[in-house]
């Protein structure tokens, strides 16, 4: 609100771009590790075992604090948070350049995990509370969209072009810090926190029946488990696919990040392809869909050669597929299974639940799977992974507003929508 009461459109549309832009580069600086990973393993003496624990450990920590900086940032504000944690983690992408051993580099990718997850709750409260709430919805789905943009799709075409004219992948990862300090200097002069008020510590401690009901919401239970369905397909994907296209198919550099770029591009418009569709086709539905679907193309990629437009066609489906579930299972979903005055615990712990295990776990496994038994093999891994979310996501109730309203105007129980 501005000064007369009014929203303020201006300052809706400045933070949303600031903070879609900061939330690019939180994926930019996650995922750039994933298409240098070939010639840091050369460089470093790393293995693939090695590369699932880097892409783990960052998941891991990332989670844990996503569930934790909530009553932090309520307490002090959205503002310090995202400044600080900006600055943080675009210095450690840059520090990744530096590392000289697994060891260091472990240390700084688990400590910028920690940065990355504090401003990623800081950072949709941020916007939730600038947005008019007629376009919040919309908003919210622009600035979570841009992490797969430039972690995904960006991140492998920039990381192998500047290969080109930068000395070696120390100074790739050097340069990648610049746009991030570069955008906290923004968000510290042009972003403002809401005035504090006596009742915010009044949630701080909420009965412990409260929060358990959410492990008595059915969809809960299956969001959660359907995030690390989806976790353990696309994460695992997004970090050995750059490796076993230049390991096993023998692609060139630039075919490499041309192919590992579908990625983001499709985990783009997934983000928002898929929960429209859910509007009007149902959630349960949209997400059987979705995994079956990742789960036929992840099968069809696994047994395509050296072809990169294929290759990358193939990849941009599981990616719209698989992504667009994870926007699904933690937005709509969650928010519609979340008890009352619960909605935003339930997206965490949703989310951080997924990133922790589907996104920590799982490419560590990976790691030791491509390690022991041979690089393609970890897509199997990834296959299970989305062959289990179709019988996961068999068990949701059906909560889309238009299937329930269609389902009681027929006088069917709106309960067991299919």
């Amino acid at each position: 609100m501005d000064s007369t009461g009014r929203h303020d459109r201006a300052y809706e549309f400045k933070t949303l771009f600031l903070l879609a832009l900061g939330f690019g580069l939180v994926g930019l600086d996650r995922w750039m590790v994933a298409p240098l990973f070939p010639y840091m393993m050369r460089d470093l003496g790393l293995n693939f075992q090695q590369l699932g624990n880097l892409i783990g450990v960052l998941a891991i920590a990332w989670g844990v604090w996503a569930i934790a900086i909530g009553p932090i940032s309520d307490r002090i504000g959205c503002k310090r948070i995202l400044v600080g944690t900006m600055i943080a983690f675009s210095l450690l992408s840059g520090f990744s350049g530096m590392a000289t051993g697994y060891l260091s580099l472990l240390l700084i990718r688990g400590i910028m995990g920690v940065a990355e997850g504090a401003f990623t709750p800081a950072s949709v409260a941020a916007t939730g509370e600038a947005s008019l709430p007629s376009r919040r919805g919309f908003n919210l789905g622009l600035q979570m969209s841009t992490f797969s943009l430039f972690g995904m799709g960006i991140a492998p075409i920039l990381a192998t072009q500047l290969l080109r004219v930068l000395p070696s992948w120390h100074w790739v990862f050097l340069v990648s810090a610049l746009p991030g300090l570069i955008v906290a200097a923004l968000i510290a002069k042009v972003l403002h926190d809401r005035p504090q008020r006596q009742e915010t510590n009044l949630h701080v401690h909420r009965p412990k029946t409260q929060w358990r009901a959410m492990f008595r919401s059915r969809n809960v239970i299956v969001a959660m488990l359907g995030m690390l369905c989806a976790m353990a397909g696309i994460f695992v994907i997004g970090a050995m696919v750059p490796s076993y296209l230049v390991a096993v198919l023998h692609l060139d550099t630039q075919s490499m990040g041309f192919v590992a770029s579908a990625l983001g591009w499709g985990g783009f418009i997934g983000s928002f392809a898929l929960s429209g569709i859910s509007d009007y086709i149902g959630r349960k539905a949209a997400a059987i869909g979705a995994f079956a679907g990742a789960a036929a193309l992840l099968f069809l990629f696994a047994r395509t050669g050296a072809n990169p437009t294929m290759l990358f066609v193939l990849l941009f489906g599981i990616s719209m597929c698989s992504i667009g579930l994870l926007s699904l299972l933690s937005g709509p979903i969650a928010t519609e299974a979340a008890p009352a005055g619960l909605i935003a615990s339930t997206i965490g712990l949703v989310s951080g639940i997924g990133e922790i295990f589907g996104g920590g776990v799982a490419p560590a496994i990976a790691g030791y799977i491509a390690q022991n038994f041979g690089l393609p093999h970890v897509f199997d891994f990834a296959l299970v992974g989305l062959v289990l979310g179709v019988f996961v996501t068999a068990a949701l109730v059906e909560t889309a507003p238009r299937r329930r309203y269609a389902a009681a105007a027929s006088g069917e129980d709106p309960q067991r929508v299919a």
